[in-house]
């Protein structure tokens, strides 16, 4: 509902966020940098002027959404597909890795087994929706690299998604199940044929009959995005996997230039607009720092653990197709945001926590508090630093003599 207080958020939020964006775009840093320090000092962490709240949550959850949409349409599919074999062996570095380091680091702070599984699926894990944000700002996402690395986000989505349901039963059951990990394999399974089905004998059939009277080029957009995310969902993906695919459908070969353009504009124009900002600000809401020396040095051992072993990870996975050092450097520092997707799988490793406790099933929280607010805190310092560390490896790459090919783009960003 639209009230007043939310009114006042959003005005608060948007008016903090759009100098600071600002401000870091002038000293050369991305803009979503300057979104999340403005939660950050707005939030409970620091001034504590705004709160969470489901109103927020769903813009800030509807800003990703569009923002994913329209990457989707900035990226080329048969791009995305020439490169599934590079992007699955970065994916499963890039989780198997972390998640084993994860594992170890949290065992050494004296977590359980349980704790310490959980603990690592939390740094495998990569949020895609932060990635497309990070390479579109730096207009790599048409690149061979940008493909490789929305890739390997998709498919660190499904890993992910079966490593996490793997260990929701072994903690229900006692048992690994094999009936529900092919289950998962099947639906998704459909759910990609279904993707392919439809964007290749289906929406050409509306697209090309499309126009912009009434703004109905956007009406139909927004239709497949919200079925295509409803798959998603019935698959068991993140709903933002949905809606990138969906935007892949709406392609400029196969509908008038004038109506892509206007539906990128308004896709555009919402999210990175409006929404957007909202989103990262709300981030940085859920940061509670603990202010005990035994707290930091466990969050900091996390949070470096997470970004080595992506980077190593995605580094290896990268290099067993010959791509140089500094292209798998920049594979691996790409994957290392986390973002909302980190916050969702806590939630639920929580909320099983703290429904099997009540049950007598577990004597143990599956996720101690400090636990919890240690992967917080790493999902949003891996935001934070992701942009930063792509650009600084970029920076490197584009200064030598041999340029890459997304060096053109990224320098085309500064003008």
């Amino acid at each position: 509902m639209l009230t007043d207080h939310l009114i006042i958020n959003l005005l608060i939020i948007l008016a903090v966020a759009w100098p600071m964006g600002a401000l870091f775009v002038r000293l050369g840093l991305p803009v979503m940098l300057g979104q999340l320090i403005t939660g950050l000092l707005l939030g409970p962490a620091m001034l504590n002027i705004v709160h969470p709240s489901e109103a927020i949550t769903f813009l800030a959850d509807l800003g990703i959404f569009f923002a994913m949409f329209y990457a989707g349409m900035e990226m080329d599919p048969k791009e995305l597909l020439e490169h599934i074999w590079p992007s699955l062996a970065v994916a499963v570095g890039g989780f198997v890795l972390p998640f084993a380091m994860g594992f170890v680091v949290s065992r050494y702070f004296g977590g359980t087994i349980f704790q310490s599984l959980f603990i690592g699926i939390g740094l495998s894990i990569t949020a895609i929706a932060v990635q497309a944000v990070i390479l579109q700002e730096m207009q790599i996402h048409k690149t061979s690299i940008g493909h490789v690395i929305m890739g390997a986000a998709i498919a660190d989505d499904i890993i992910s998604l079966i490593g996490l349901s793997v260990l929701l039963g072994l903690v229900k059951t006692g048992t690994v199940e094999a009936a529900g990990i092919f289950i998962i394999i099947l639906k998704v399974s459909a759910f990609f044929a279904f993707t392919i089905l439809a964007g290749h004998f289906v929406i050409p059939l509306f697209t090309r009959k499309l126009d912009d009277y009434n703004a109905k080029g956007f009406t139909f957009a927004m239709i497949s995005a919200l079925v295509m995310a409803t798959a998603a969902e019935l698959a068991g993906l993140h709903t933002v996997i949905g809606a990138f695919l969906a935007g892949q459908f709406v392609r400029k070969e196969i509908m008038h230039d004038n109506v892509y353009n206007a539906i990128s504009d308004r896709f555009y124009g919402l999210s990175h607009g409006f929404l957007m900002p909202v989103f990262f600000a709300s981030l940085a809401f859920h940061i509670h720092f603990q202010w005990n020396l035994a707290f930091f040095v466990f969050a900091a051992a996390i949070t470096i653990t997470a970004i080595l072993g992506k980077l190593i990870g995605c580094g290896i996975g990268a290099l067993s197709f010959r791509y140089s050092l500094r292209e798998s450097a920049i594979i691996g520092f790409g994957m290392n945001g986390r973002g909302a997707v980190e916050l969702v799988i806590v939630a639920v490793v929580i909320a099983l926590s703290d429904n099997l406790l009540v049950q007598g099933v577990i004597t143990e929280p599956l996720l101690t508090e400090n636990q919890f607010s240690a992967l917080v805190l790493m999902a949003f310092i891996t935001t934070l630093l992701a942009p930063l560390m792509l650009r600084w490896s970029v920076m490197k790459t584009c200064s030598g003599n041999e340029k890459e090919q997304f060096c053109q783009l990224w320098s085309d960003t500064k003008k």
